[in-house]
C-alpha cells in the first residue's frame, strides 16, 4: 500500500543527541557535531525543505526496501515525486539502484553479442567520446531529458570552438605557404634567402603547434547517430530490466540533418569547378559522356575491370574486396554477393552482409568478358610471381595476388580521377551513378533496388538516384508532346502517304522543321529524313517547340480526315546540339490504318523461342561491333 511519510529537514549542524535525548560525545569528551536534520529548532515555512519516504515490498531475501528523497521546497512537489517513484516501482523500474549511467552503458554494450563489427565500433566511439563523458556520472535512476539537452548544448559549444580553431589553422597554413613562396623567390640572394628560410621555418613550426588538438566538428548527422546509440541503450534497459521510466532519447530535439542529394556534373558546374576548385556538393555524379571518358582513360589500368564493375553494377567496395571466384559464373553471366570485407581502424574483418544485401547480379556480355580477361591477367601474373604469388581465391587482387584493402581501393580510384582531369567523384558515388544509368536505360526502380541490395525501394529512390540532363529533357519533351496545341499553319503541299509507307498496317513519318527567315518555319513530312517529301506546311513560329506542335496538329488532322489512328508521337528536338536547336525541329509519328489488327485478332504465340548459346550471343555482339 502506498503510504508515504512527509517531513521537513535541513542541513544545519549542531550537537547530536541519542534516542534518550542525551548529548553524544567524542572520545575526548567534547560534544559530537553533525547534521541535526529533523531536530533543528528553526524548522518552519522559511527554513528547511520537504522530504519523504515510503516502503516497498521486501526483496527476494526478505530485506526491507525503503525509498527516500528530499530537497523539495513545497510539499506538493514531494507528493508528486513520491507518486512518480511509486508508479515507476510498480511498473518494474529499479528506483533503488545507485548505478551510474556510465556503468550501465558499458554493461549494455557487453550484452549486445549480435552486433555487426562496424556497428559495435560506432557505438563504442559514441560511448567513449560523448555519452560516458557527458552522462556517465549521472545516476541511472535520475537521467532525464534535461541531461541530454545539456549534452548536445555542450557538443555545439565545442563545435564553435573547433570552428575557430580550424579557421586559425587555415590562417597559419596560408602564412606558411606565403613564407614558402617567398623563400623560393629569394633563390640566388644569399642574405634575403636566409631570412626567408628562417621565416618559413618559423611559420611551419607555428602551423605544427596550431594543429595540435585539432578535432572534427560534430555534424548534425553525427548528433542524430549519437542519439540513436543512446536510444538503443535505453530501449534495451527498459525491455530487459525496466531500468528507465521512458526512452528519454526519443524526446530530444536535434538540429535537422538532411541527406545530401546527388548532383550531376553539368558543363556549367564543370566550368565553375575548373575556375574555383569548388564542388557543388559532397555527392556528385558523372554524366554518361564523362563516365565513358573515365573508362577510356583507365583502360590500361590493372584494375580496369573492377572500375567497370563499380560503374555498371553499383556494388559496395567491401563486397568487391571479398568477392571469391567461387561466387562468379562467366558462362551463365552472374555473380553472387554473399560476403564483405569491413574495415575497423584499418584492420580488415570478413563478415556476412545484411540479409537484404545478399543478392545475385546479372552480368552483361561485356562484364562477363571483362571477368574472363581479368582472370587471364591473374594467371599470367601467377606464372611470373611463382612461389611468391599469394593465393587468396578472390576475384579482385593486386598483381601478386594479395587481397585489396577497401580503403586502398578508394584512394586508388581518387588518384585515377585526379590524373584523368575529370571533375571529382568519390568511389561510393559510383553507386549513385549505377542507379542513375539503370533508370536512364528505362529500368524500374524495383530492379535498381535489387541491384544495389537495399531493403526498400524508398531508400533507393531517396538516396541513390539522380536526374541526368538527358532524363529531364526527355521528360520535358514527352510532357509537351501529349498536349495538342492549336498552332496556325498553311498547307503548302497536302500530305499523301504512298503504299510503300505502310508495313504490317503501320506507317512511320518524320516531320522535319527548319527556320526559313525571322519568325517563319517550314515543316516537311517524310518516311525518312533523306526520303522524298510527302507534304509540307509553313507557319509563323517562335521556335522549334511551335514547329513541333504544328506538326502534331497537322498529322492529327490528317489522321482524323482519313480514318487513321495516331499511335505514337516522339519529340526528338533534344537530339540537336544546343547551337542548332533554335533553327531545327524533328518529330516522329507512328500511324495505324483502320484495318490494322488489334490484340483480339492476333494469333498469340505460345512457348518460348530457343535461347541462343553464350558463344553465339558473343559472336553476334562482336559482329555488330565490327560492323
Amino acid at each position: 500500500m502506498f503510504e508515504p511519510s512527509y517531513y521537513r529537514r535541513c542541513q544545519c549542524k549542531g550537537p547530536l543527541k541519542d534516542k534518550d535525548g542525551k548529548p553524544k560525545l567524542n572520545t575526548d569528551g567534547s560534544p559530537k557535531i553533525g547534521s541535526i536534520g529533523t531536530t533543528c529548532p528553526k524548522l518552519g515555512p522559511k527554513h528547511g525543505t520537504w522530504a519523504f519516504y515510503f516502503e516497498l515490498e521486501p526483496d527476494e531475501n526478505g530485506h526491507r526496501q525503503r525509498i527516500r528523497r528530499g530537497g523539495f521546497t513545497k510539499k506538493d512537489d514531494a507528493k508528486k515525486k513520491a507518486k512518480e517513484l511509486y508508479d515507476a516501482a510498480m511498473a518494474g523500474t529499479d528506483v533503488l539502484s545507485d548505478e551510474k549511467c556510465g556503468d550501465f552503458f558499458l554493461r549494455w554494450i557487453r550484452a549486445k553479442k549480435s552486433l555487426a563489427r562496424t556497428t559495435r565500433h560506432g557505438y563504442e566511439e559514441h560511448l567513449a567520446n560523448y555519452l560516458i563523458p557527458y552522462l556517465g556520472h549521472i545516476k541511472r535512476r535520475d537521467l532525464k531529458v534535461r541531461h541530454l539537452d545539456r549534452m548536445y548544448d555542450a557538443i555545439e559549444k565545442k563545435n564553435a570552438e573547433r570552428v575557430l580553431h580550424r579557421l586559425r589553422v587555415d590562417q597559419l597554413q596560408s602564412q606558411r605557404d606565403t613564407a614558402h613562396r617567398a623563400w623560393v623567390k629569394a633563390a640566388g640572394k644569399a642574405g634575403e634567402r636566409r631570412a626567408a628560410r628562417r621565416a618559413f621555418l618559423d611559420a611551419n613550426a607555428a602551423l605544427r603547434e596550431g594543429r595540435k588538438g585539432l578535432r572534427k566538428v560534430t555534424s548534425a548527422a553525427t548528433m542524430h547517430r549519437i542519439n540513436d546509440t543512446l536510444s538503443s541503450a535505453l530501449s534495451w534497459g527498459i525491455k530487459s530490466e525496466q531500468a528507465f521510466a521512458k526512452n528519454w532519447a526519443q524526446f530530444v530535439e536535434l538540429p535537422s540533418a538532411t541527406r545530401p542529394k546527388p548532383i550531376v556534373w553539368t558543363p556549367e558546374r564543370i566550368e565553375h569547378w575548373k575556375r574555383t576548385g569548388e564542388k557543388p556538393g559532397p555527392v556528385m555524379v558523372w554524366t554518361p559522356e564523362l563516365t565513358g571518358q573515365f573508362l577510356d582513360f583507365v583502360k590500361g589500368d590493372w584494375l580496369y575491370e573492377l572500375w567497370h564493375s563499380f560503374i555498371f553494377l553499383g556494388p559496395r567496395r567491401g563486397e568487391m574486396a571479398a568477392l571469391p571466384w567461387t561466387d562468379v559464373s562467366t558462362d551463365a553471366l552472374w555473380l553472387r554477393v554473399s560476403q564483405q570485407v569491413v574495415e575497423v581502424a584499418y584492420q580488415l574483418y570478413d563478415e556476412a552482409p545484411k540479409a537484404d544485401s545478399v543478392r545475385t547480379l546479372s552480368l552483361s556480355l561485356e562484364s562477363g568478358d571483362n571477368l574472363v580477361a581479368f582472370r587471364a591477367k591473374q594467371e599470367r601474373e601467377r606464372q611470373e610471381w611463382g612461389d611468391a604469388y599469394v593465393e587468396t581465391g578472390r576475384v579482385w587482387t593486386h598483381e601478386n595476388g594479395g587481397a585489396l584493402h577497401p580503403d586502398w581501393i578508394s584512394r586508388r580510384f581518387t588518384r585515377l580521377v585526379e590524373l584523368s582531369g575529370l571533375p571529382p567523384v568519390r568511389l561510393h558515388d559510383l553507386r549513385h551513378l549505377a542507379a542513375t544509368l539503370s533508370l536512364l536505360a528505362g529500368n524500374d526502380i524495383k530492379v535498381v533496388q535489387e541491384k544495389l541490395g537495399h531493403s526498400s525501394r524508398q531508400i533507393t529512390s531517396d538516396t541513390y538516384t539522380s536526374v541526368l540532363p538527358e532524363m529531364m529533357r526527355a521528360e520535358a519533351e514527352s510532357v509537351m508532346a501529349v498536349v495538342p496545341r492549336d498552332i496556325a499553319f498553311d498547307v503548302r503541299t497536302p500530305l499523301k502517304l504512298p503504299e510503300t509507307a505502310w508495313q504490317d498496317g503501320l506507317a512511320v513519318l518524320v516531320a522535319h522543321g527548319a527556320r526559313q527567315s525571322a519568325g517563319t518555319w517550314a515543316v516537311g513530312a517524310q518516311t525518312r529524313p533523306d526520303a522524298d517529301l510527302l507534304g509540307m506546311i509553313t507557319l509563323a513560329a517562335r521556335g522549334q517547340d511551335d514547329a513541333a506542335n504544328a506538326a502534331v496538329k497537322w498529322i492529327r488532322d490528317h489522321c482524323a480526315a482519313n480514318d487513321l489512328e495516331l499511335v505514337r508521337v516522339e519529340n526528338f528536338n533534344d537530339r540537336y546540339p544546343e547551337e542548332q536547336r533554335a533553327d531545327f525541329s524533328l518529330t516522329r509519328f507512328t500511324l495505324g490504318g483502320a484495318d490494322t489488327p488489334g490484340p483480339e485478332g492476333w494469333a498469340l504465340p505460345t512457348g518460348l523461342p530457343p535461347a541462343p548459346t553464350r558463344a553465339a550471343r558473343r559472336s553476334h555482339a562482336r559482329g555488330q561491333q565490327a560492323a
